[in-house]
Parts: structure tokens; C-alpha cells; sequence
């Protein structure tokens, strides 16, 4: 790791998080709409589309945290650090590790119920992943409510992080934000 860390994220560190970040929503909002759907010829397109989407998310967040292990983030401006109460450097530290955690459980986890349920993910229609687990009906029943719960934590988790970064942008006007949003500071 670099000896300094700059006072912003690299371009593509930025790149990461608001590809994943938009690609995060987009999916949830995708996988809320697509379980109330009738079954139907279109459903099961559209879960399709979920799997591949949801793998992309996996491989990204892979790289994504290749690039964060090998590549020091910018600590918090000592001014900044300083006015903070002690509880938001917990929440601070403790949402990103827990969104770190759920980038690979939410896919992972959708993964081993497609492959307990008896449906191969083939990644955009060419390329058949290996399944994880082998076909189990019990199984599939009881990892289905997991990959929803999870994926509904990861949404709270993504709307407390949404909700922090307007507060410091919006009520502590710190200049938290422009440290990840691209362009210049």
C-alpha cells in the first residue's frame, strides 16, 4: 500500500463504486418487480436476466475488492474525523464492511438456490457456471428466504449509506462527497 493516501478515491476506485453502486439498485429494484410476477415465459426471461446481473455484481465486487486490498482509501480529513461522534465512526466503519459482506452473500447466496432449485446459471447464455450445491428441493426452500433477506438488508444498508452521504453533503456541507464523486475536487 502506498504510503500516503490522497485526500480523494482513485478514478478507479470512483469507477467501482458508482458502477456497482447504480448496478446494486438497478438489480434490487429488478429482483422487488420480478417475484411479483405471474410465472410466465416472460418471468422466467427475466430471471434469467437476474442471474447474469447478479454475477456481473459478483465478478465486479471481486475486482472491486482486489483494487480496495491493494489500494489504500483516502483517510478522513483529521477536521472531519474530529467533529464526528464517536458512534458514526462505527457506523461509518461497520456499514462498509457489512456492504462489503453482502456484494458477495446476496449473489452467493442466489447461486446456491438456483443450483439446490435444479437451474444452472448459464452467464448470458454461453458460458454454464458450475453449480454449488447439487439439486435439493428442501434445500432450495430454505435458501430462498435468505437470498431475500439478505438482498433486503443490502437495500437498507445501500439507503443508510445514500442517507449518510446527503447528510454530510447536504446539513455538514464537510465536502465528504466530492471525494468519491467524479471530476475535479
Amino acid at each position: 500500500m502506498p504510503a500516503t493516501a490522497a485526500p480523494r478515491y482513485t478514478f478507479t476506485a470512483m469507477f467501482f463504486h458508482w458502477l456497482l453502486g447504480l448496478g446494486l439498485i438497478g438489480l434490487l429494484g429488478f429482483g422487488w418487480y420480478m417475484v411479483g410476477l405471474p410465472f410466465s415465459p416472460t418471468k422466467l426471461k427475466y430471471i434469467n436476466w437476474h442471474k447474469w446481473a447478479g454475477v456481473t455484481i459478483l465478478t465486479l465486487s471481486v475486482l472491486r475488492l482486489l483494487w480496495r486490498l491493494t489500494h489504500r482509501p483516502p483517510a478522513l480529513p483529521a477536521k472531519m474525523a474530529a467533529a464526528m461522534p464517536g458512534w458514526q465512526h462505527v457506523a461509518h466503519n461497520g456499514v462498509h464492511y457489512l456492504l462489503y459482506a453482502l456484494f458477495f452473500a446476496v449473489p452467493l447466496m442466489g447461486w446456491a438456490y438456483s443450483s439446490a432449485a435444479g437451474f444452472p446459471i448459464v452467464w448470458f447464455s454461453v458460458l454454464q457456471l458450475p453449480d454449488f450445491v447439487n439439486p435439493n428441493p428442501q434445500l432450495a426452500e430454505a435458501l430462498k428466504p435468505w437470498h431475500m433477506w439478505l438482498a433486503y438488508t443490502l437495500a437498507a444498508l445501500i439507503a443508510l449509506h445514500i442517507a449518510a452521504a446527503l447528510k454530510h453533503q447536504l446539513i455538514d456541507r464537510d465536502g465528504l462527497l466530492r471525494r468519491m464523486w467524479p471530476g475535479r475536487a
